[in-house]
């Protein structure tokens, strides 16, 4: 972000802008994958079937497949230690998976009477693990030695006080940013916001923060970042940047 210090002679006021807020999002995640069996000293199950009109392998010369008729339970469910999958087309292998595109967000020009935002959407999906974490990383935008003052509890947006903040929801002042959707549906997904960081019109942010998260396997969650940036009339000129990180971590 570059901040522009101008002398507007006419009108006899000093006149600050802030422009430019480079908003880097990328993705990561850490941890070890393990997959187990049902074992016993005598016997292991590596996957189960009951019922008939299914099948692990139809092979032909060039061509495998998957095939079921007729599942008469399919989905999920967990409890505080366990998780299953039922249907017959399950996997042994666990999966994370995150989607985003890396944006590079330009907020143009900002004063004392606008407020600079950005959105950028990411998509989480986990199986076979105990859930996740999402957290967000990196400095609130800055240049020299001075950094846009962060909101570290969360507060309405209000243009001439200097303020950088987030949340994952839906807000109406500004009007930005969308609530968690579940897909397909709640029944199978079940990313959830963490308190400080889902409430309309609230923002703040603090580097490292959990801002989301999923406490068993789930289905794909859809959530939306929103980022605010107010500047005040004291505000340093100069062009601000700020490099962001999207960091799911999962658990088992």
């Amino acid at each position: 972000m570059t901040v522009h210090k101008i002398l507007n002679r006419a009108r006899s006021r000093r006149h600050y802008a802030v422009a430019l807020l480079a908003l880097v999002l990328s993705f990561g995640f850490g941890g070890t994958a393990a997959a187990t069996t049902s074992t016993s000293p005598h016997y292991m199950v590596t996957e189960s079937q009951f019922g008939v009109g299914s099948s692990l392998h139809d092979c032909s010369a060039s061509y495998c497949a998957k095939s079921s008729v007729g599942d008469t339970t399919v989905g999920s469910a967990h409890s505080d230690s366990y998780s299953a999958q039922f249907g017959f087309n399950t996997s042994d292998v666990p999966l994370l998976e995150v989607i985003t595109n890396p944006v590079n967000e330009n907020m143009g020009l900002l004063d004392s009477d606008k407020t600079g935002t950005a959105v950028q959407t990411i998509k989480i999906r986990d199986y076979l693990s105990k859930g996740y974490v999402l957290q967000i990383t990196g400095l609130p935008p800055g240049q020299g030695e001075h950094r846009i003052t962060r909101l570290t509890t969360p507060t309405t947006s209000q243009q001439g006080n200097e303020q950088f903040g987030i949340n994952l929801t839906a807000n109406t002042a500004p009007t930005i940013g969308t609530s968690p959707v579940q897909v397909p549906t709640a029944s199978y997904s079940f990313g959830t916001v963490a308190d400080g960081y889902r409430q309309t019109n609230l923002f703040m942010y603090d580097d490292g923060d959990i801002v989301a998260q999923s406490l068993s396997s789930t289905g794909e969650t859809d959530y939306t970042l929103s980022l605010i940036i107010n500047v005040s009339s004291v505000t340093p000129g100069g062009r601000y940047d700020g490099n962001f990180s999207a960091v799911v971590v999962p658990m088992y």
